[in-house]
């Protein structure tokens, strides 16, 4: 079976698949089904506080939208990002934002980061309530041979990140996971 009757399959079943309590639908990554936890309140709070922030910047026709479908069949890749910036005429998001989940940080941190430019989605900014920080990576270029992002800044909360079409992220007043919620040594 090729990777694309492989992909095709897996999102035939995705739309009859019922998700057990507690995990959202599958993404579909490397011919397998992705399965996570349901978001917490925090992780939704973070959500709509950046989408709130980056709505009234955009240009007319684009929109920020939540946990929209992105998928490259040629890729064999099916991936929700928490947040796009996208228009109308796109094909692919302009910006997916992530905000790391205390119970699979690596899905965003390496996975999606390897995903997300092989899917042409020019700007990435994670978002990590665990510790406080946020990552932010452009440029899609392909100096080791595949889809990769050239560059990559990280900072802690407080500092403001400007992305892709210069919109502007406020991060002071995001709010962190608590101590018990993440893997993260006591301190």
């Amino acid at each position: 079976m090729t990777e694309r009757a492989v992909y095709h399959r897996l999102r035939e079943l995705r739309e009859r698949f019922t998700p057990p309590p507690g995990f959202t639908y599958p993404e579909i990554s490397d011919g397998m089904f992705v399965m996570t936890m349901s978001p917490c309140r925090r992780h939704e709070v973070t959500v709509a506080d950046v989408r709130d922030q980056l709505v009234p910047q955009l240009p007319d026709g684009a929109g920020a939208f939540e946990a929209t479908v992105t998928g490259d069949e040629v890729l064999g890749k099916l991936r929700v990002p928490d947040l796009v910036v996208t228009t109308g005429e796109a094909t692919v998001p302009l910006l997916a934002v992530e905000v790391v989940s205390p119970s699979n940080p690596g899905t965003d941190y390496e996975d999606k980061s390897r995903d997300y430019p092989a899917m042409g989605i020019p700007h990435y900014l994670i978002v990590d309530p665990r510790d406080g920080t946020w990552t932010y990576q452009w440029q899609v270029g392909k100096r080791r041979g595949s889809p990769e992002y050239e560059n990559r800044l990280r900072r802690p909360y407080g500092n403001t990140v400007a992305v892709a079409g210069g919109w502007k992220v406020q991060t002071g007043g995001l709010p962190l996971y608590p101590r018990t919620d993440v893997t993260l040594a006591p301190e």
